[in-house]
């Protein structure tokens, strides 16, 4: 629905304000020609968000500070994303260390999960924000299992201690929802986002 986004990014100053990999890919969709600024600052989370809500919430902190950073022009667009696994309204994040990411793969093991992935994109001094949300359940796997896929690296700079793109998806039994948000940037999201913003350009 929105291929148009693709046209309308063309010359213009795309900015990403993530160095992951799995965005950067996932942002070739729309564009080809596009500049990776991460953000360096403190993520900080108001105690009263819903957990649905915080990674819109971290997503605008890292596209405002990238985009006061930069000082862009009228031709520049900002794209800040971030993703939580969510399980029973609990935000699992990234692992501090293999003892915690096999806490939260036993906690999602046999079950299902959210994930949300949280957009912010800047624009001629506008900022507006959106979201993708999938459901994913997991097979049952014993802790053997699961150390094994610690073992391989993978999970140690993932929100929720896995990757669907990666090994981890051998864990993954289903999905429902917007498999590119559980991947890392919900692209149609942002391609709507782009679109509206940069319509009348």
């Amino acid at each position: 629905m929105y291929i148009k986004a693709r046209d309308l990014l063309k010359g213009k100053r795309v900015v990403l304000a993530s160095k992951s990999p799995r965005r950067r890919e996932l942002l070739h969709l729309l564009t080809d020609d596009f500049e990776i600024i991460p953000a360096e600052g403190e993520e900080t989370v108001p105690d009263d968000l819903r957990a649905e809500e915080v990674p819109v919430h971290l997503a605008g902190l890292k596209c405002r500070e990238v985009a006061e950073r930069i000082a862009p022009d009228d031709n520049t667009i900002v794209i800040g994303c971030d993703t939580v696994v969510i399980q029973d309204g609990k935000v699992l994040g990234k692992p501090s260390d293999e003892q915690q990411a096999l806490e939260m793969l036993s906690a999602l093991s046999g079950r299902a999960h959210i994930v949300v992935s949280g957009l912010s994109v800047y624009h001629r001094g506008e900022y507006r924000t959106g979201a993708g949300m999938a459901s994913v359940s997991f097979y049952p796997a014993d802790e053997e299992q699961l150390k094994a896929y610690i073992a391989t690296g993978e999970p140690m700079d993932k929100a929720g201690a896995y990757g669907i793109q990666g090994i981890g998806g051998l864990l993954v039994k289903g999905i429902s929802g917007d498999y590119n948000s559980v991947v890392g940037l919900p692209v149609n999201e942002l391609a709507r986002i782009v679109t509206e913003m940069t319509d009348n350009d």
